[in-house]
């Protein structure tokens, strides 16, 4: 087997890696300090599309982990950045919060519920009954369909909240069309995310608590993969899948060593 290259970049999920119910997992302020003071390229990933880098920046800075916002990737942006470069200067009609229609706009498109090229589904606390009616007519009208990411559930302190993949699945129901998904375990958004950081998959590696979105996407785009167990994946489910992570850890702090 080919040798691979030492790890120059790295890619690191945050729920369940770097925290767990807003709770900082022990290692992680560690980890990232060695990142930046290693100046390593390096990117914390979230298919969640609500919020910005720089939210999620102040966020993570609340609980002690410093992350700049310059190295946060989110699917809000790998959407848009892949609507950039596949039909420029478009337009869209986006069920979503901030972090979507401030990439979007920020890739120059415009926000228009009339005849848009695309209807784009995101993450939200607010799915209104009104809007995905919209969605729905615009599809049947022609509008092309994206979503930011297949997850069917995203956490919350009181359980499960239904996200953006449950409702792309009624929207599917309702007009006969699958949208094309952006973010995790589509290893676009970790190519993107790559080539934002000028960094190349052979001597980069990704970091996840989850086989079917972190590992998976990780593998694909080329990358060597590290499954952390503070997450949602247990030691007995790995057997589960037909591939496998590079390296199976506790925790993110049993990776220190290793920037």
């Amino acid at each position: 087997m080919t040798q691979r290259k030492p790890i120059e970049s790295w890619l690191t999920d945050m729920d369940g890696v770097l925290m767990h119910e807003g709770v900082p997992v022990p290692g992680a302020d560690t980890f990232i300090q060695r990142l930046r003071e290693s100046e390593r390229p390096f990117l914390v990933l979230t298919n969640n599309s609500i919020y910005t880098p720089r939210d999620l920046s102040a966020r993570l800075s609340r609980i002690g982990l410093d992350v700049p916002a310059e190295n946060i990737w989110t699917s809000a942006l790998a959407t848009a950045t892949f609507l950039q470069d596949q039909h420029p200067g478009g337009s869209a009609y986006v069920i979503g919060e901030a972090g979507l229609t401030t990439a979007l706009h920020d890739a120059g498109y415009i926000l228009t519920d009339a005849d848009p090229d695309f209807v784009i589904l995101g993450e939200t606390r607010t799915y209104s009954f009104e809007a995905l009616t919209k969605a729905i007519r615009l599809i049947n009208k022609g509008s092309r369909f994206i979503a930011t990411n297949p997850d069917n559930t995203g956490p919350s302190a009181e359980g499960d909240l239904p996200a953006t993949g449950s409702v792309a699945a009624l929207l599917t129901k309702a007009t006969g069309k699958d949208p094309y998904f952006v973010g995790k375990p589509n290893p676009l958004m970790m190519r993107t995310g790559l080539n934002t950081i000028g960094a190349h998959s052979e001597s980069s590696a990704m970091i996840g608590d989850r086989m079917d979105t972190d590992v998976l996407a990780g593998l694909e785009a080329g990358m060597e993969t590290f499954l952390v167990l503070t997450g949602l994946t247990k030691p007995g489910d790995v057997e589960k899948y037909p591939y496998r992570p590079t390296r199976i850890v506790d925790s993110i702090a049993d990776l220190v060593e290793l920037v």
